[in-house]
């Protein structure tokens, strides 16, 4: 747990300093600034991976770990024990202990003795156990959290002590490390316990999608047919993850999940499922998911919307779409909700082909308020070959700082289309 005074000071380095402060722009800015003062030799993260730790900012943590923290250089005395994680009930906090590379600090008692903690606290119930251990009545503040890169958690605050709600996902991922196979109709419980952006949804949902067995597909029937549509967006999510984990296209449970998925879009009211649904076909280019798809390209909710375009990309072995498909994607890349045009303009530019109507409509995009429009339009542009993608990169200008890893995958799209042009060019 986490109580008021867990940190203070501040460090020397700025880069330490910014981790223990929270301040995640401010990292990713000064690792942007260190890459470009050594050229290249990227400046050390494991100081301030350490530090986002030892003040519990998980997110930072998570993300020092993507870009090149080695847990295995930082001292044992140097981090959070791993009761302290179980204890604060971050998911997050736990899988940086956890580390591959430190995974054998701990011994399997001690790791059996974090899975009867943490159960204890998901059996017990986040705000039950808190209040018993503070002996409060107190009102409990409670605020929603980013706790790794991808899923969030609750956050209750109670007497000076703050823990967070993911012991769920804590227990799911402490029996994996030992082995504990967990019934499917458990982990089912975990997960809808939560919403689905909590990290005990999305840890639940991996967990038996990686079960290709009989007993995890028929879970995935049963959610499917369920009229509570709660469980059916989480059987739609396993049922799209099934597909998604596949080794190919050809693979018993991927033929299963697309045929479920392709005639579950057909029946679907609830738009929220629905729009899970459809992401499902998205890795999945075939007639009948395209005709799934295209049914809904005018639904009235967005995430339906956006769900449609971001499954019209045809795949590189197939650059010409159906003309259904084409009109789809014109109309959408002209929808009132920017993310929706952001998709459509992606696949839109997956098809590279130089149709001239696409490219015409991308190009309209690069005048969008919204950088993030036109930096999809400059990469989709640019996979057609088209030369407009060039100027537009160049009133774009470089990277901001603290989001160059982002916007240059978008922006080098057009460099490296500009630099033949400039070694073909007169001298």
């Amino acid at each position: 747990m986490q109580t008021d005074g867990h940190t203070s000071g501040a460090a020397e380095d700025p880069l330490v300093a910014a981790a223990k402060a929270g301040d995640k722009l401010r990292v990713k800015q000064l690792l942007e600034e260190a890459d470009d003062r050594c050229q290249g030799d990227r400046k050390d993260p494991t100081a301030a991976f350490a530090a986002a730790l030892q003040a519990f900012h998980t997110e930072i943590a998570d993300t020092l770990l993507r870009l090149g923290a080695q847990p295995a250089d930082v001292p044992p005395e140097e981090l959070p024990s791993l009761r302290q994680a179980v204890d604060f009930g971050s998911p997050a906090l736990v899988d940086a202990l956890t580390h591959s590379s430190i995974r054998h600090r701990y011994p399997r008692t001690e790791l059996n003795a974090m899975r009867d903690l943490a159960r204890a606290w998901h059996e017990a119930g986040t705000e039950a156990e808190l209040r018993r251990r503070t002996g409060s009545s107190d009102t409990i503040a409670r605020t929603r959290v980013q706790d790794d890169e991808y899923c969030t958690v609750g956050e209750l605050t109670l007497a000076g002590t703050t823990v967070r709600d993911g012991h769920g996902a804590i227990l799911t991922h402490l029996e994996k490390m030992l082995g504990i196979r967990t019934s499917c109709q458990e982990l089912v419980a975990r997960a809808l316990e939560r919403d689905a952006d909590h990290t005990a949804w999305s840890r639940a949902a991996i967990e038996l999608s990686h079960r290709r067995q009989p007993e995890a597909w028929a879970t995935a029937e049963t959610l499917r047919a369920d009229a509570d549509p709660l469980r059916r967006l989480f059987g739609a999510e396993l049922t799209r993850l099934f597909e998604v984990f596949a080794d190919s296209h050809d693979e018993e449970y991927c033929v299963l999940a697309v045929a479920a998925l392709t005639d579950w879009a057909t029946a679907e009211t609830d738009p929220t499922v629905l729009a899970e649904v459809l992401h499902g076909l998205s890795s999945y280019q075939g007639p009948r998911a395209e005709a799934a798809l295209l049914l809904h390209t005018h639904h009235h909710v967005p995430a339906v919307r956006r769900a449609v375009a971001a499954g019209l990309g045809t795949p590189p072995h197939s650059r010409q779409p159906s003309d259904a498909a084409h009109q789809a994607l014109l109309t959408l890349m002209n929808d009132p909700d920017t993310d929706v045009q952001i998709a459509a303009c992606h696949s839109a530019g997956d098809i590279a082909n130089g149709d001239r109507a696409l490219t015409d409509t991308m190009a309209s995009l690069l005048d969008h308020p919204e950088r993030r429009v036109q930096l999809q339009a400059v990469h989709a542009l640019a996979r057609h070959h088209d030369e407009r993608c060039v100027q537009a990169a160049e009133r774009l200008g470089p990277p901001r700082p603290g989001y160059r890893e982002d916007e240059t995958y978008y922006l080098e799209a057009a460099w490296r289309y500009e630099r033949p042009r400039e070694d073909t060019s007169p001298g």
